[in-house]
């Protein structure tokens, strides 16, 4: 019988001490190719069938460590593949964005043969009409805002005509280069196949393309999301604007309405505010950002109004008709109806999966209520030799998490792992001026799990570096456990916060606790020592400190 492979997670490992500990502890008791990492808590190891894994936890914990759940890794000899060679490729990944792309290029490293298949343009949503557009353009808006909304006496600074032709082509250029360099030349320097065209699965291990048919062993459908339109009555009839075609305007409009406001629906709407349009916001929900702690959404709501942009909460859109050069919105507030009218209208409503193409009903995949390939923890559809991964299956819509998964999925489908997808840890950043950052629980979600909680927030004229700026709308909230400390949640209105909670992410997935915080260097003046000084308001007044004294 071949050995068994398991993944053991461990609490008290520190350092590399630690991890040498722990090898010999398993090795004494008959464990092999024992691999032990103190940063992800965990060793894995493989046990022969007379060893069971309740004697591998004892001798972690003899070792004066805590073993906790052990996971079973499920390993063929080589790989997942069958053993047959009537197929066109291994691994054909419909779609090349970053799960596809990470997909692929690990199923290659595991020597499958590969193939990806693209209807479009090469790269998927973030390179292309997401992140890396949106962002550059709103580094542009904020720059123009700065030039004449800054804080500081003696500065004479101003801001002239705005040439946004001029904007989104330099965009264009940068999006180009960014496609080339992190998608298409991988390509080759990997070695899988790309093809154009639309694939249709014909059954559950053939595809067809150009109306030519193709099969492979394993599948990854990796097609992403595009803007989600709400059924408002007149919309159809309008010509309003998405995430995408709002990026390639070539001229301001004198007024923007942008229907919804999530993430999406406020970094754009701030962009084009900054840019010196008039911005309004509207959302169905009573509160901008109503995942989140009502500190956190107050905060951001200040901030947005300060600066100008108008923010109308808790509407029922009636309907929406074009009035000459404008777009008029009917909506109604507390039994009244009213109306604003704008230039343009953006819908930022959310997104929705691309699947209507693909046929999966002939491959058997089942899809859920929101439109998602449901997918199990190790990325499998309902047919086995389909795997999904990234905003197709209406996880988190980060690209970094669908790199993540597509990972996974080539591991699990190639590589014959059995890898858990793992997001109870997902930082989440929000690009406005000032940014809004979070990770792990909220107050509201640890209690719903029934966990007693401690909070402490900290507001940004208490961050020597908000001081400094003379930027202090916004704040710091940290959710911990109340019983040990341990940080549960981080959650960050102000300037860089996306930069401040990769440490914050850090905390909250090794588990350190308030202590741990309050006793590591902080450097001062960085936007990172409010982290620090959120943990001691705990059980200190940090106004009454000096200003190093953290």
């Amino acid at each position: 019988m071949p050995n068994r492979k398991y993944r053991l997670s461990i609490e008290g490992m520190t350092c590399t001490s630690c991890e040498r500990h722990v090898e010999e502890a398993l090795s004494t008791i008959g464990a092999e190719n024992v691999e032990a990492n103190f940063r992800r808590g965990e060793a894995i190891f493989e046990l022969p069938e007379h060893i069971d894994i309740d004697k591998a936890k004892g001798a972690v914990n003899k070792a004066h460590y805590k073993a906790g759940e052990a996971e079973a890794i499920h390993q063929q000899e080589s790989s997942a593949l069958e053993a047959e060679d009537n197929y066109d490729y291994d691994f054909i990944v419909i779609g090349s964005g970053a799960a596809a792309f990470s997909a692929a290029i690990k199923a290659v490293e595991y020597g499958a043969k590969v193939a990806m298949i693209e209807r479009g343009t090469i790269g998927g949503t973030c390179v292309n009409i997401g992140c890396v557009p949106s962002k550059t353009m709103l580094r542009a808006g904020e720059i123009n805002y700065l030039a004449g909304h800054h804080p500081f006496d003696g500065l004479t600074t101003s801001a002239g005509p705005v040439h946004l032709q001029t904007l989104i082509e330099q965009k264009d250029v940068l999006v180009k280069k960014m496609r080339q360099q992190k998608y298409v030349d991988l390509i080759d320097d990997y070695g899988f196949e790309l093809i154009h065209g639309e694939a249709k699965f014909v059954d559950e291990k053939t595809i067809e393309i150009n109306g030519t048919l193709l099969t492979a062993q394993r599948f990854l459908i990796a097609t992403g999301a595009s803007p989600a339109i709400p059924d408002i009555e007149g919309l159809e009839h309008v010509d309003y604007l998405t995430s995408t075609s709002l990026l390639q305007l070539k001229e301001l409009p004198k007024s923007l309405v942008v229907i919804g406001s999530g993430y999406i629906g406020m970094e754009l709407g701030q962009l084009f505010h900054h840019l010196g349009v008039t911005v309004t916001l509207m959302q169905r929900s009573p509160r901008i950002l109503k995942n989140y702690d009502p500190e956190i959404s107050q905060a951001v709501l200040e901030a947005l109004t300060k600066q100008g942009i108008n923010v109308i909460t808790g509407v029922a859109f009636e309907r929406i008709k074009q009035h000459g050069n404008m777009k008029r919105v009917y909506f109604s507030m507390n039994g009244e109806i009213k109306t604003i009218d704008a230039e343009q209208l953006l819908i930022a409503t959310g997104r929705k999966p691309n699947i209507s193409s693909i046929h999966l009903e002939a491959a058997k995949v089942e899809i859920g209520d929101r439109g998602e390939i449901k997918v199990d923890d190790y990325l499998r559809t309902s047919n086995p030799r389909i795997y999904a991964a990234g905003d197709v299956t209406m996880g988190p819509q980060f690209v970094y998490v669908a790199a993540y998964q597509g990972g996974i999925a080539a591991d699990n489908a190639i590589g014959g792992l059995n890898r858990k997808v793992n997001l109870e840890v997902v930082p989440s950043v929000t690009f406005t001026t000032p940014s809004v950052a979070s990770v792990g629980l909220t107050e509201e979600q640890a209690k719903q799990k029934g966990i007693e909680v401690k909070t402490s927030t900290l507001p940004l004229d208490a961050v020597p570096r908000a001081i400094v700026n003379r930027e202090t709308t916004g704040l710091f909230k940290l959710v911990v456990e109340a019983k040990t400390g341990k940080v549960l949640g981080v959650h960050v209105v102000a300037e860089n916060a996306g930069e401040v909670i990769y440490a914050a992410t850090l905390a909250v997935k090794f588990g350190l606790t308030v202590e741990d915080l309050r006793e590591t260097l902080a450097p001062y003046l960085t936007m990172t020592e409010g982290l620090k000084l959120t943990a001691l308001t705990f059980d200190k007044d940090v106004s009454k400190l000096s200003c190093c004294a953290g």
